[in-house]
């Protein structure tokens, strides 16, 4: 099995079983981000995290080696993405990636948020116009260092 052909399967059983993100994630003690990104094929699960969630999820054992395995990350297309969702995290980077990147370095100097030392949490802020998603992203800083 290729690693997409994992991706897929994972997709149709979780939802063929009735599985949530964060009941998968709860299984092996983990967040449902990075848990959703390790099943979509962004991170590594180690054995006994891939065994428990290829058990629930009915995966055949060359899935779950699969996903024992380092990924290719970024595994978006080159070009600008059509998906609408994520379409609009490109359109933020977009408009506000001069912002970021501007505000980081006044307020760290120059250097990076590592996307590796990187923790997210996704939640539903109920609002009575409409609800809003809020999402936190937290990055080590990294600085440029000089030789």
């Amino acid at each position: 099995m290729t690693r997409n052909e994992v991706t897929e399967l994972i997709i149709l059983q979780k939802s063929a079983m009735g599985f949530t993100w964060s009941e998968l994630a709860k299984a092996i003690d983990k967040s449902k981000e990075w848990t959703t990104a390790a099943l979509l094929g962004q991170m590594t699960l180690t054995k006994e995290q891939a065994e428990t969630l290829g058990t629930m999820l009915n995966l055949p054992v060359d899935a779950t080696t699969q996903l024992q395995v380092v990924p290719y990350k970024g595994s978006l297309p080159t070009a600008v993405p059509t998906d609408p969702l994520i379409y609009r995290f490109y359109e933020l980077v977009n408009v506000y990636g001069t912002t970021f990147k501007e505000l980081i370095h006044e307020e760290f100097g120059d250097g990076i948020m590592s996307a590796i030392d990187f923790s997210m949490d996704l939640k539903r802020e109920p609002d009575p116009l409409g609800d809003r998603v809020n999402i936190v992203m937290s990055g080590k800083f990294l600085p440029y260092k000089s030789y």
